[in-house]
């Protein structure tokens, strides 16, 4: 699976209609689409398509055609997304109707033709599951777990200091058994 972590534009011409496509993460997804609107205040449709992971690690999927003929826009645009294992993203496809009707086959051509032309542009990322655990540590331990930390290629969440320092990090997998690996004297893992 792979995903995005900025936006991408790109703009395709179907027989005077303009089909204005926004590759975006999905957590810009919302704002992007609401700012859209705002911009584009003459566009006949904003079609969308998003695939992202939820807590439980499923993916959730959503089109819509945004008063296109049903299963011309979002479907097409959405399977774009899983054919090329797209995940926490979205697409928009802003059109401006430019007075010739394309037909069912033609709509969802145009539409799928502008979805491939922005995935063109993208710069991927390779998508690893990470994990999450809380480890807690003395104080004056804090530079070797943060150097460990960095060195490993964990990410350090949280930190909270008591008695003891107490961290949340994560990672993938192997990156996190390998830092526990090196502090094994140094951190426990909190239950």
């Amino acid at each position: 699976m792979k995903y995005i972590d900025k936006i991408y534009t790109q703009t395709h011409e179907v027989k005077q209609s303009k089909f204005i496509a926004y590759l975006v993460p999905f957590s810009e997804f919302i704002a992007t689409l609401e700012q859209l609107k705002i911009s584009h205040p003459k566009a006949r449709h904003f079609v969308v398509a998003y695939r992202y992971l939820n807590k439980f690690n499923q993916i959730v999927e959503h089109s819509s055609d945004d008063g296109e003929p049903k299963g011309t826009s979002g479907k097409p645009s959405l399977f774009v997304l899983q054919g090329l294992e797209m995940i926490n993203c979205g697409v928009i496809i802003v059109r401006y109707f430019g007075g010739t009707k394309l037909g069912t086959g033609g709509l969802v051509r145009a539409y799928s033709d502008s979805v491939n032309l922005v995935l063109n542009l993208a710069s991927f990322i390779e998508y690893k599951q990470e994990t999450s655990i809380t480890i807690y540590f003395e104080y004056s331990n804090i530079r070797m777990v943060e150097y460990e930390c960095l060195t490993c290629g964990v990410d350090i969440v949280e930190k909270s200091f008591d008695a003891a320092s107490i961290y949340k990090i994560k990672g993938i997998e192997s990156n996190i058994k390998l830092f526990l690996e090196k502090l094994s004297r140094v951190v426990e893992v909190v239950k």
